[in-house]
């Protein structure tokens, strides 16, 4: 009995080992005009190659260990010239189907920090759910459009849709109305999400604590007399 034990011990230990520590993914996708090339290790993006700026780019911060490269971005142009071959042959085959397109399944717009008035901050815009890639996103302040923003590529969700995210810097004011408006094949106009900062997005720091001492404070009170009245009650009763 002791030995099966033993075995069915190590049993469970072997599977638990199996599972995979990390997982990584790399995409390389091209269009008629439009191409990508992208590396990512567990839902985090790594590196993409920039065929605009025609260089390798490492969006992570750069507190971490960056990645290196060396002529990753020169295989991400072969494999283009590859990718574009293929569609080619592809499309003559497939002509008669229909392409898939599926609209953007969420769209958020909110801030990367605590809104502070007059403090910098970052605006971001999340599409996720969305079929083929890529979207577009572009930026309005009061109306007006705004220019500056960032996007970030493609990335593959495990249900085979992308999410996509854009960044735009702003100094938070009061009275201020920011629109995000994001645009793709499966969309007849484009979709849009406001932001506007009001007073509610300013939160005071000294507020906070004095009603968590206040609160803490009202409970103390009440402990306090609810056990006096026990006390008074237990010894009447003796």
């Amino acid at each position: 009995m002791k030995m099966k034990e033993l075995l069915l011990f190590l049993s469970c230990v072997l599977c638990v080992s199996a599972d995979p520590l990390h997982s990584d993914i790399g995409i390389v996708g091209c269009s008629a005009s439009d191409g990508e090339d992208m590396y990512g290790l567990d839902g985090e993006e790594l590196a993409y190659a920039d065929f605009n700026k025609q260089k390798e780019i490492y969006p992570q911060p750069p507190f971490i260990d960056p990645m290196n490269c060396p002529g990753c971005y020169d295989t991400a142009v072969a494999d283009q010239q590859t990718c574009r071959e293929n569609m080619k042959r592809c499309g003559k085959g497939m002509k008669d189907y229909p392409p898939e397109q599926d609209a953007p399944s969420a769209v958020m717009i909110y801030t990367r920090d605590e809104v502070e008035f007059g403090v910098q901050n970052t605006l971001i815009c999340h599409v996720a759910g969305f079929y083929p890639a890529p979207v577009n996103v572009s930026w309005t302040k009061n109306g007006q459009k705004v220019t500056g923003s960032s996007i970030n590529t493609p990335y593959l969700n495990k249900d085979g849709s992308f999410r996509q995210t854009s960044r735009l810097d702003f100094t938070p004011q009061l009275g201020d109305v920011y629109s995000c408006a994001v645009q793709h094949l499966a969309l007849a106009e484009p979709l849009a999400k406001i932001y506007e900062v009001d007073s509610s997005a300013h939160s005071d720091p000294g507020i906070g604590p004095s009603v968590f001492c206040g609160v803490g404070l009202t409970l103390g009170l009440v402990g306090v007399a609810v056990g006096t009245f026990f006390l008074i009650k237990g010894n009447e009763c003796s």
